[in-house]
């Protein structure tokens, strides 16, 4: 699992979390999905832990990555909470509660900037935090 940058196990996640991390990141890779990068957003969001974002070559390929993704989630027990995106498949996002993939051509990925969007809070944050 090399293949990706920002994929080291994240601090204090629980075992649950780090398994379905897991899960997500060889599903992708065994897709050939691209440029896979992975967000700790605890600090930033309640709404899951960590986010997966990933590149697909095509619209087909965007697809058949993210329906990999849910059902080897699916194999673990872990039933996606929600799949939005699949009509264009330019971008699909599944919901596996704990770790939310988010699987784009580069070009969409391009213009939402995800990995910008979510980690402008964590490097503000220490400079935040070391004011009080």
């Amino acid at each position: 699992m090399n293949k990706h940058t920002d994929t080291q196990r994240p601090e204090a996640v629980d075992e649950r979390t780090a398994h379905l991390l897991a899960v997500t990141l060889q599903a992708l890779e065994d897709m050939k999905a691209v440029d896979i990068r992975v967000i700790d957003v605890r600090e930033l969001t309640s709404i899951t832990d960590m986010m997966v974002i990933a590149s697909g070559t095509s619209t087909r390929h965007v697809k058949a990555v993210a329906d990999n993704v849910a059902l080897e989630a699916k194999k673990i027990g872990v039933q996606a909470l929600g799949v939005e995106g699949e009509k264009g498949s330019e971008w699909i996002l599944i919901d596996l509660g704990d770790v939310v993939a988010h699987v784009m051509m580069p070009e969409t990925r391009t213009f939402y900037a995800l990995e910008k969007l979510w980690s402008v809070g964590n490097e503000q944050r220490p400079a935040a935090d070391s004011e009080r």
